[in-house]
C-alpha cells in the first residue's frame, strides 16, 4: 500500500520562523475504526489466524486501549472471535471504548494490575490451539513487519527526520527497520520514565541495534503521565487543530505534536530540514475527555 495520498504539508508561524519543511502522514484516515498504526500492526496477525485455521484472537490492553478497540472490530470484519484481557479490575461502569469492544463481539476478562504481566507470559502455555495470541500493542515480529510498511512512501529518502509517538515500541521498531541511513527517528514516549523502551525495541529485532545512533526517544514530555492530560496538552492540541484542521488524541498524537513543536521552538532542527510526522490514529480515546476541552470533540 502506497500512502503518498495521505501526506499533507503543514505550514505555520513556527515552521516559517525556523525554515523547516514539515509534512504529516495521516494514516488515521485509512479506516474509521481500525485507526492508524493498528491497521498495520494487526495485518499479519489476522492473515496468520485465517491461514492457520484459528477461530479466535486473544490480546491485551488497558481500559482505553486503541489496540483492543481496533482488534475487536478487525476480528468482527474477518469473521473471527476475540478475547480482550484488560489490565485492572472490572469497573462499575464500562467506558465507551470497552462498550464498543463488546458491541464488536469481544469477550472481556479483567486481570488485576499486579497479576497482569505474569498473566501475559503464562497465557502462552495455556492457550488452546484454535486461539492466536497477539501481544499488547502487537509487540511481535509480525507486528513490526506490518508497521514497517508505513514508510513505503515514494521519495521517503528525502526526509531528514521521521517523528512519531511511542507506546510499546512496535511502531518504533517497524519505522526503524525501514529508516534510511541518512535519517533520524525521533520518538515521543507516552510512558513516564519507561527507560527500557529502546532496549525492548532492540531485543525484538537485534538487527536494529545497528541503527541505535539514528533514534532519539524523549520521555520527559508526559503532560500528566500515560492516559492522563492537563490544560497545557489541551491548549497545544487545540492550537494544532485551529492551525491545520487535524485532530489529535490525548494519549499519543497530542503529546507528539506538542513535543515536536517544543523541539522546533528551541532550534533543534537545522534550517532547511524536511520532517515527516506520523499521525498514528487513536482518536476514539478522546471520548473520555470532558466536553468542551477540545475544539474538535
Amino acid at each position: 500500500m502506497r500512502l503518498n495520498q495521505h501526506i499533507e504539508i503543514l505550514e505555520d508561524i513556527y515552521t516559517r520562523d525556523k525554515y523547516i519543511h514539515l509534512s504529516i502522514l495521516r494514516i488515521d484516515k485509512l479506516h474509521p475504526i481500525i485507526s492508524g498504526n493498528k491497521y498495520f500492526k494487526l495485518k499479519y496477525f489476522l492473515e496468520e489466524a485465517i491461514r492457520g485455521g484459528k477461530s479466535t484472537i486473544a490480546t491485551f490492553g488497558g481500559y482505553y486501549s486503541n489496540h483492543l478497540h481496533a482488534t475487536a472490530y478487525a476480528c468482527k470484519e474477518k469473521g473471527l472471535q476475540s478475547i480482550g484481557y484488560i489490565k485492572g479490575h472490572q469497573p462499575k461502569e464500562l467506558n465507551d471504548t470497552l462498550k464498543d469492544c463488546i458491541k464488536y463481539g469481544m469477550k472481556l476478562e479483567f486481570i488485576p494490575h499486579q497479576q497482569f504481566d505474569q498473566f501475559q507470559k503464562t497465557l502462552i502455555r495455556d492457550l488452546p490451539e484454535n486461539i492466536l495470541k497477539v501481544p499488547m500493542g502487537g509487540f511481535d515480529p509480525m507486528g513490526i513487519a506490518g508497521v514497517s510498511e508505513i514508510l513505503d512512501i515514494d521519495d521517503i529518502h528525502l526526509y531528514d527526520y521521521i517523528v512519531a509517538a511511542a507506546g510499546t515500541g512496535t511502531m518504533a521498531a517497524g519505522l526503524l527497520l525501514k529508516l534510511k541511513s541518512n535519517q533520524q527517528l525521533i520518538l515521543f514516549s507516552s510512558l513516564k520514565n519507561e527507560d527500557s523502551l529502546q532496549q525492548d525495541i532492540f531485543n525484538l529485532n537485534n538487527q536494529l541495534i545497528e541503527k541505535k545512533d539514528q533514534v532519539k526517544i524523549i520521555f520527559d514530555l508526559q503532560y500528566g503521565a500515560y492516559g492522563k492530560a492537563n490544560e497545557s496538552l489541551y491548549e497545544g492540541m487545540n492550537w494544532f487543530y485551529d492551525q491545520h484542521g487535524i485532530p489529535t488524541d490525548f494519549v499519543y498524537t497530542g503529546k507528539l505534536v506538542n513535543g515536536f513543536y517544543e523541539l522546533l521552538k528551541t532550534g533543534y532542527f537545522k534550517p532547511g530540514s524536511k520532517i515527516l510526522l506520523i499521525h498514528s490514529g487513536g482518536l476514539q480515546g478522546n471520548r473520555s475527555i470532558q466536553s468542551g476541552k477540545l475544539n474538535f470533540q
